[in-house]
């Protein structure tokens, strides 16, 4: 089978669960999704409004407070939500690529200390942070075990140690700006290899088909231990045919839909996954749009999508409603569905956070091209 550039969007749609609004637990939602970006704390919420039946955001709360779902730093040096299930094979991945990321870092390296200081008082802190600690405590638990002038060590060590971030409540959402951490419990020990080869195919089952630069881009791990993966799990990968020279992947009966397939709007969160799950452009993105979408900084604005293709950003405005800004003409029907999509938006955020996003607003300030511009009230 050779796919075309439109049946691999679709095909990652469906998996992301973008064609259609599934009634489904959230935990089983966040883990067939394989990770949602978490990086603000909205983020998880609105990206599961736009894929779970009637989601109720108390939900998401009960399952953070349960720990069947948990944040962590993951892929990417970046807050991610997963499966509680999932969190020591993706760790056991990605924990080399974060700790070289900060261990090499000047930000480290500043303080005197080596990698091996780092990895010791790890292991002295493990008792500490059985309890929920503040990074604010945390650093100063560090400088207290080290002296004055390691405060940095704790900003490499939270990175790559197994920690979990714990639910603040009295919120919006269930974590604030500022970060409590935890140590993740006991749970399998997994090796690296292994928790890269688990991470492959819950990447694929959300995300594929995909190439090994596909993965490599949402992971940020090595070309060579990607390669390694993708040997190691042999035929429980199957090869895909597709428009580029790259060869895909994908799992052996999985499914991919047809070409006419009708995708609905949506109103994407900030750094939704599926815009940051293969390599640039990505799927969902046209190249020209990407400058307006996807900020010098790397903030993923929140996006419109339309056919399944990014047509432009959407922001809260002050007093409640959305502004939606088109990159391209939309015709009466696109409006009139992202229109409807917007109104059930702003009435789900009254109860929460009506002005979402808003300390971002400054990318509009300094001028959003668009060519029509609507504001949306509930």
């Amino acid at each position: 089978m050779t796919l075309t550039a439109r049946r691999l969007a679709l095909a990652t749609l469906d998996r992301q669960l973008l064609l259609e609004r599934r009634r489904i637990d959230v935990a089983d939602a966040v883990r067939s999704l394989c990770a949602l970006q978490a990086q603000t704390p909205a983020s998880p919420y609105l990206a599961l409004w736009n894929r779970i039946a009637d989601f109720a955001p108390e939900d998401l709360d009960a399952a953070f407070a349960d720990g069947r779902i948990v944040k962590a730093g993951l892929m990417r040096i970046t807050l991610h939500a997963v499966h509680a299930e999932d969190y020591p094979a993706f760790h056991a991945a990605m924990v080399s690529c974060l700790r070289a990321a900060r261990l090499y870092d000047r930000r480290f390296t500043d303080t005197g200390l080596t990698a091996a200081d780092a990895d010791a008082l790890l292991v002295e802190l493990t008792a500490y942070l059985q309890e929920p600690r503040t990074g604010a405590e945390a650093e100063a638990e560090v400088v207290a075990r080290r002296g004055e002038g390691v405060e940095r060590a704790w900003w490499a060590l939270r990175t790559y140690a197994p920690l979990h971030h714990v639910p603040a409540g009295g919120g919006p959402w269930s974590f604030g700006h500022r970060n409590t951490f935890r140590a993740a419990p006991a749970a399998r020990e997994v090796t690296a290899d292994e928790g890269v080869q688990e991470l492959l195919l819950s990447y694929l089952r959300a995300f594929g088909p995909a190439t090994a630069k596909d993965f490599a881009r949402f992971t940020l791990l090595p070309s060579p231990t990607v390669k390694r993966a993708v040997e190691a799990l042999g035929e429980a990968l199957c090869p895909v045919g597709g428009p580029a020279r790259a060869p895909l992947y994908d799992l052996p009966g999985a499914t991919v839909p047809d070409e006419d397939v009708p995708v609905p709007p949506r109103l994407l969160p900030m750094w939704d996954s599926s815009l940051l799950a293969h390599v640039v452009p990505g799927r969902f993105l046209p190249q020209e749009f990407r400058p307006a979408a996807v900020r010098r900084n790397g903030d993923v604005l929140p996006c419109l999508l339309v056919d399944g293709q990014v047509a432009g950003v959407w922001r809260s405005l002050d007093g409640g409603g959305l502004e939606l800004t088109a990159f391209r003409q939309l015709s009466a029907g696109e409006w009139r569905g992202l229109t409807e999509e917007a109104e059930r938006l702003v009435t789900w955020l009254a109860d929460r956070e009506p002005e979402v996003y808003r300390r971002y607003g400054h990318w509009w300030d300094k001028g959003m091209p668009g060519v029509d511009t609507r504001v949306i009230k509930a």
